[in-house]
């Protein structure tokens, strides 16, 4: 490694910034914190999206907290996801420590107790947290697809599905409408709307449709119906400060894909939403990514390249995207390159793909006088090598840090303390209560039933004119057919309203336009 006064040198030149910068922590060099060579972030840079990689334990929530604390501070609203409950400490101040103190002290921190304005959501409302929902037509196929599993012939079907709802009128709010749509088509009454779609079997709706029935099973009809959340209530600031938005995510493992590609709704949602603003000198969002990979497993190549698109031009809508993770060959090449700012803890080397992992990691990195592929495994609790985008767009030297610690709890807040949160925020009485309108599953029921009561009625006349001896007379007003009292009925009005009316829909499928 170059001599401790060139390296020091190095990094005071990289990271001065003449601009507002979050400070990330102090140089590391032979072991010791360097205060004056402080490492950052510019706070102009953080729509340009970033990494925070590293083993579990190593620290890469603590980083996402200290991060999020200067965004807030800032004015910056900032949205992550709270896997394991910690996060939910930032609405409180912290607790001090002669241990805290003096490892603050030695990085040149003056370090304060502070807690900052916090929302706390959960999907569906299965948590403490204010329910967040979603309706299925604003979701969009593809989204739905992944959370299914689906191949692609199997999503591409699912996309004609959604066509035809959308084109008749049929509102897809919640999870038994969409089974309601499928069970029309492959119904002998939808079988013509079925050979309209052309490349949609009765067969593929059949397994869609089984697939539907058991991710119901596993309790998902929760997070899908109304009122569907209005993603502008991320964007709020209170007394000057961001508001932290955090999302409690209970049984992670049960239903991992839901869970991930939920997040990626919010996202999308977000860029179809907001206007563009271009470059700013903050953004008006940070959106913290957790447990990335979970996002890029078992991926289509049309999903990916969505979420490609949406990283790359969401930026100009003043949004910035941190994926956390554990290694960055967890997040494909085309998101990867578009990452300005790595935070990388600490990585094991244990087994021969942990060393894969290691190499990788090594080949994402600016050139430097580290030796990344042995200090990257020799990173204390705290401490990560970072490389950030500069004001300029060119990266910054890489630098060994010492990160500083959160100002707020570094631990979760009390169940108390959340219920309060949870009861004093508008947002509770705006979403707390599921709404149930009219929608797919009520027009076609209305539609069933009216046909089978005209059914029924047609019946009860051929029995009254089997008994009568002599025929009607002519002037005798005839009883209503089917399709007069199925034109007739509201259900069908709603239908006939909405029908033709097709959404435009966006990236990943999702609707443009909330219905």
């Amino acid at each position: 490694m170059a001599e401790k006064a060139d390296v020091v040198e190095t990094v005071k030149q990289g990271y001065a910034f003449e601009g507002a910068a979050l400070e990330l922590g102090a140089l590391l060099v032979d072991g010791e914190p360097n205060p004056e060579a402080a490492v950052r972030i510019p706070l102009g840079m953080m729509n340009r999206h970033g990494l925070v990689a590293g083993a579990t334990g190593t620290g890469k929530t603590k980083t996402l907290q200290l991060m999020a604390e200067q965004l807030s501070a800032a004015g910056v609203a900032v949205f992550a996801a709270d896997i394991k409950g910690d996060l939910s400490g930032i609405s409180q101040p912290g607790e001090s420590s002669d241990k805290l103190l003096a490892r603050t002290k030695t990085i040149g921190q003056e370090w304060t107790a502070t807690g900052f304005p916090t929302e706390f959501y959960a999907l569906g409302g299965q948590g403490a947290g204010i329910p967040i929902r979603a309706t299925i037509t604003s979701f969009g196929p593809v989204l739905l697809s992944k959370v299914l599993g689906l191949n692609d012939v199997q999503e591409s079907s699912l996309g004609l599905i959604f066509h035809y709802a959308d084109k008749a009128g049929l509102t897809l709010l919640d999870l038994k409408d969409l089974r309601s749509v499928i069970q029309h088509l492959t119904s002998d009454e939808g079988k013509d709307d079925l050979k309209e779609l052309g490349g949609l079997s009765a067969a593929t709706a059949g397994v869609i449709l089984r697939a539907l029935i058991g991710f119901a099973d596993q309790g998902a009809e929760a997070f899908f119906g109304e009122p569907e959340f209005d993603t502008a209530d991320l964007l709020q600031q209170r007394d000057g400060k961001g508001v932290v938005s955090l999302l409690e995510l209970p049984n992670l493992q049960d239903r991992p894909a839901l869970f991930s590609t939920f997040l990626m709704w919010l996202l999308a949602d977000l860029f179809h939403d907001l206007p563009e603003v271009g470059d700013v000198d903050k953004p008006k969002l940070v959106f913290f990514f957790d447990e990335a990979h979970l996002l890029f497993n078992d991926a289509s190549k049309a999903f990916l390249d969505a979420i490609a698109q949406t990283v790359r031009l969401i930026r100009s809508k003043g949004v910035g995207v941190f994926f956390v993770t554990q290694t960055p060959k967890d997040v494909p090449d085309a998101v990867l390159a578009q990452l300005g700012s790595r935070v990388q803890h600490q990585l094991r080397a244990h087994t021969p793909n942990d060393a894969k992992a290691l190499k990788a990691t090594v080949s994402t990195f600016p050139s430097s006088s580290y030796d990344l592929g042995e200090v990257l495994t020799q990173l204390g609790i705290g401490e990560a090598i970072v490389t950030v985008m500069n004001e300029k767009g060119a990266p910054t030297p890489v630098a060994w840090t010492r990160l500083r610690a959160p100002q707020s709890l570094m631990a979760p807040a009390s169940a108390e303390q959340l219920t309060a949160a949870v009861q004093a925020s508008a947002n509770n009485a705006k979403y707390s209560q599921t709404l149930d309108r009219e929608s797919a599953y009520e027009i076609l029921a209305a539609k069933v039933q009216a046909g089978a009561a005209q059914a029924e009625a047609e019946k009860q006349q051929q029995q009254q004119a089997k008994q009568q001896e002599e025929p009607r007379p002519r002037a005798q007003k005839q009883e209503k057919s089917m399709v007069e009292q199925v034109i007739g009925s509201s259900a069908f009005k709603q239908f006939a309203r909405s029908a033709g009316r097709e959404i435009v829909r966006g990236l990943f499928g999702a609707a443009r336009k909330r219905r």
